[in-house]
């Protein structure tokens, strides 16, 4: 074997080495990259978990802090019940099979994570009212805060008491979420709300509100 073919042979055999060389690295890059997105996806997914509780933990200091009378109290959540009630039933209506699986709202919120019919209806029924979820979320903390010792006021008692309860709402209640939730809420009782769907495909809002003792 001359010297040029023993040359030539460990000229290959060096580039077989680098070219494996190459390739190890190049598998490395893939697996860096690929821990990268991993990491950066746990990163994102973390950080909005930590600004949900973040804002959940502040819709309740909010709720717990209002400062409203009893009266007014009792003014805004007479609101807040009469909407609560009044999409459960709505989904009930759109739902009827499921009325005995879906006895309060409480099993609506449930049931629409994994269920995508109830999920479909729930979202339509938003939309029909003009709601977001972000309302309703504002709307179920301050029932569960106050509905304990809150009393519901009838529509008539309501303006017997407070004339403006939007000017009332937007004076007081400085966080937004809740503020436009429960601002939402009056609207939808005293307008009927925001529907976008023709009238004759919407029930009544009194029909959907069932008597509530006073």
């Amino acid at each position: 074997m001359n010297h040029e073919t023993t040359t030539l042979i460990s000229l290959k055999e060096a580039m077989k080495r680098v070219d494996n060389k190459l390739q190890v690295l190049d598998l490395q890059f893939r697996e860096l990259d690929i821990t990268k997105d991993n990491l950066t996806q746990q990163f994102e997914h973390h950080s909005k978990i930590l600004a949900s509780q973040a804002a959940q933990d502040e819709m309740w200091t909010a709720v717990l802090a209002l400062g409203f009378t009893s009266m007014e109290l009792n003014i805004l959540y007479s609101y807040v019940i009469e909407v609560l009630i009044c999409l459960h039933t709505r989904v009930l209506q759109k739902l009827p099979d499921l009325e005995r699986s879906l006895p309060t709202l409480a099993s609506v919120l449930r049931r629409k994570v994994k269920n995508k019919r109830v999920r479909m209806v729930w979202e339509s029924v938003l939309e029909e009212y003009g709601l977001q979820e972000r309302d309703v979320t504002a709307l179920c903390t301050f029932f569960i805060a106050h509905g304990n010792r809150a009393e519901h006021y009838a529509a008539n008692i309501r303006r017997m008491y407070i004339k403006d309860v939007t000017f009332m709402i937007t004076n007081m209640v400085k966080n937004q979420a809740l503020q436009d939730g429960l601002l939402r809420a009056v609207q939808v009782i005293e307008k009927g709300k925001a529907v976008r769907t023709p009238e004759n495909q919407r029930a009544p809002l009194k029909e959907l509100i069932p008597s509530i003792k006073d």
